[in-house]
């Protein structure tokens, strides 16, 4: 059997275990030829059918991508019910929440179907089928054709083969061709996409997210990271647009759920859609990741944080306005900051250049390799080393420019005025177009508090002003900032104080008559244009060049590295395409002299509450459950457990994925990483790398014994199996490293 071994690091064997810890994220219609043997060994009793099959129900067939790859989520019934984060479904509950209505605070619960409320712009796609088209797209493209000319002749043979399969599938199927291996493989993605997805139930935020930001990315958690919708098709059973009249979808296949809970060495396997990584990356990468990009965006967000927060805690409405908005950036500072920690402390630059000084021996061992590949390592310095400015400009573009809400509704109104500023004018389109921005000026404005955007674009503007180089900042804007003399919430002032972007109702004053003229003598518009035509103008260029070098070494630098090591199985970076990860239910030591169970319990919510903190208020419901210690058939030796882990790779985009056991049963859903292992996407921690999970035995007790929605709990198929053998002992732990330490619910284990 070839090593399984990582894109950079070779796998290690876990500290005091039997097990290694499980690296890769594995297309599901390869698992058969290069995974299914491992996994059977791990404790995986299906066969590689019953995961992926084209032609028969299987594990593919429950889970579902939002939005296209933004979360994961799990079939749990035959009438359309599924599965995902709370976080996931945190815009949703947001967006149909009120000062009335407060569904983030109190949760929300449809006790029929008729209650459920509409999940506005979330959609719920089903994978058919996936195929290799990589002779189809590269049979003709030569290794060492690149840049433009390269581009061409892939987006050619892409365009043809995608038309091939359209004739192949059903006409509403959506089509999607992906390159994978940096260039180096192409596979075709087959899927079913319904529209109608509905809120069926969610926790109150103080479940949901008890923890709040500072629990994100810890352990040990006790978060209930969950909630529940409902997907609608037509009558006919094909995708539809909302309507009273749609039917609960019936899937190919919905999870079961097991009662068992999980033990230490149980087989876990996920299956999501994990949304980037980077474990290609070069040394001279992780290099610009660690002095520009990221250390930036920790700045910048932070800030933006601070200020949204005082808004937040002055007022409710500006609260539940913003909640979905603060989790968003903040969530990526934390994890960024938790990356260079990590990034550093394995000294990842400094593998991956003994790693790349291997390859060069190898590339110069050859002339025919040297032809191929001689100029790879020179050519990746070069563009690192040449982007390092641009990269900086594209960072606070998107952090500091476009951080600004205004800013980024004007750039919506783009395609309008390019409508407006048409000749011959086309009242039909610059009509659709209205309609269009209209639609997302709606929820923009729901969500909306000017004073808040104005301080906070007064902030931003004033880290673009500072950080940026002169030479490279739009004239426009350095001109404002003299004409305010540096005054930046002058300038903020001065900006929103006649613009119509400013408030819904100038906003709808101008799309009742909308004119060219209007939004071009638009500030808040005139600064989203001349930064956006700056970029694409001046900057944009100076990228160029270097980004082709980059790209280029990217795409070398892996086919070669699969040569050197040809009897070692490489998997490709998530890029938000179904795969699997395998492992199992495992604790961890997170330094010297600690030790992590694998689990964690309601005693801990308890020991963690403080009705001072909004992160950490436990409701009194569930503070009744505890005491009367009335958790039903889903406690466990009288007790009841919150969250477990286990050694599966993940990322963004697996947020809701389905933990399942060996027999193909759901026992928990993924919802984050642990902070010792936030290096992952760049580099994997195999003895660190942890994903965490809700149990599925809480969630059931929160939707059966804290919620009353019974009827959902009759929807589902519910196993109970005899508990399964441990594979591994569970490693002695230090005394004095579990004593009295509440934070790790070590006390059942």
């Amino acid at each position: 059997m070839k090593r399984i071994l990582t894109a950079v690091i070779a796998l290690s064997l876990l500290t005091g275990s039997a097990l290694k810890a499980d690296e890769g994220m594995w297309l599901p219609m390869l698992v058969k030829r290069l995974n299914i043997a491992d996994m059977q060994k791990h404790g995986l009793q299906l066969s590689a059918e019953e995961i992926y099959s084209v032609n028969n129900s299987s594990l593919k067939d429950a889970i579902v991508v939002l939005n296209g790859g933004s979360c994961t989520a799990e079939m749990i019934s035959g009438k359309g019910l599924f599965l995902t984060n709370h976080h996931c479904a945190f815009g949703v509950i947001q967006d149909n929440s009120s000062v009335e209505h407060d569904y983030l605070t109190d949760g929300f619960w449809a006790m029929a179907m008729k209650e459920e409320l509409p999940a506005k712009g979330i959609t719920a796609g089903f994978l058919i089928e996936m195929r290799d088209v990589t002779n189809a797209i590269l049979g003709n493209v030569s290794i060492t054709l690149k840049g433009a000319e390269r581009d061409a002749a892939v987006r050619e043979a892409m365009a043809k083969a995608e038309e091939e399969i359209k004739a192949d599938v059903e006409a509403h199927y959506d089509i999607r061709i992906k390159s994978f291996f940096e260039g180096n493989e192409y596979y075709a993605f087959v899927y079913e996409t319904f529209r109608d997805v509905r809120l069926v139930g969610a926790p109150p935020s103080s479940i949901g997210k008890f923890g709040g930001d500072t629990d994100n990315w810890m352990w040990p958690r006790h978060t209930g990271d969950f909630s529940m919708m409902r997907v609608y098709s037509g009558a006919d059973g094909m995708p539809a647009d909302y309507s009273e009249d749609n039917i609960p979808h019936q899937p190919k296949h919905f999870l079961p759920i097991s009662l068992s809970g999980v033990e230490k060495g149980d087989f876990a396997m996920i299956m999501g859609y994990p949304g980037s990584t980077d474990r290609y990356l070069s040394s001279y990468g992780v290099e610009q990741e660690l002095t520009v990009r990221q250390p930036n965006t920790v700045k910048v967000r932070e800030t933006r944080l601070a200020l949204m927060k005082e808004d937040m805690e002055a007022s409710d409405a500006v609260r539940i306005k913003y909640a979905s908005k603060y989790a968003g950036v903040s969530n990526y500072w934390k994890y960024f900051i938790g990356q260079q920690r990590g990034l550093k402390r394995l000294k990842v630059k400094e593998k991956k250049q003994s790693l790349e000084a291997e390859f060069q021996e190898w590339v110069n061992a050859s002339e025919e390799r040297k032809e191929i590949y001689g100029d790879v390592l020179k050519d990746w310095e070069e563009g690192f080393s040449s982007s390092n400015e641009t990269t900086l400009y594209r960072t606070y573009l998107n952090e500091c420019v476009f951080g600004s809400e205004a800013l980024l509704m004007a750039y919506r109104t783009s395609r309008l005025a390019a409508a407006l500023n048409a000749e011959p004018a086309n009242q039909e389109e610059i009509d659709s177009q209205v309609a269009q921005v209209k639609a997302s000026a709606e929820k923009f404005y729901k969500d909306y508090n000017q004073p808040t955007d104005q301080k906070v674009t007064a902030a931003l503007f004033q880290f673009f002003s500072e950080d940026i180089p002169a030479a490279l900042q739009p004239k426009f804007f350095k001109d404002q900032v003299s004409k305010n003399k540096g005054d930046f919430s002058k300038l903020a002032e001065k900006m929103f104080a006649k613009s119509i972007f400013r408030s819904k109702e100038s906003f709808d004053e101008f799309l009742n008559d909308p004119s060219a003229k209007t939004l071009e003598k638009d500030m808040v518009y005139s600064y989203m244009t001349e930064f956006l035509n700056h970029f694409r103008s001046e900057v944009a260029p100076m990228m160029g060049p270097s980004q082709e070098k980059i790209d280029n070494s990217n795409r070398l630098f892996v086919n070669g590295l699969r040569k050197m090591n040809e009897d070692v199985t490489y998997y490709p970076n998530a890029n938000s395409t179904m795969r699997v990860t395998y492992g199992n239910v495992l604790d961890y030591y997170p330094a010297d002299a600690i030790y992590y169970n694998y689990y964690t319990t309601i005693d801990g919510i308890m020991e963690k509450e403080d009705p001072s903190n909004d992160e950490f208020i436990v409701p009194a419901k569930l503070k009744e459950l505890y005491e009367k210690k009335d958790y039903g058939r889903y406690g466990q030796d009288g007790d009841l457990r919150i969250c477990f882990l286990t050694n599966t790779d993940i990322t963004g985009g697996n947020s809701g994925s389905p933990v399942i056991n060996g027999k193909g049963e759901l026992i928990g859903c993924a919802f984050d990483g642990n902070w010792e292992a936030m290096s992952g996407d760049i580099a994997f921690e195999p003895t660190l790398q942890r994903t965490i999970a809700v149990d599925i035995r809480y969630v059931l007790f929160i939707v059966d014994k804290y919620a009353g929605a019974k009827h959902l709990i009759d929807e589902m198929k519910l196993v109970t199996n005899e508990p399964a053998t441990p594979t591994l002992d569970s490693p002695a732990a230090p005394v004095d490293a579990i004593k009295n330490d509440t934070r790790a619910s070590m006390k059942k284990g």
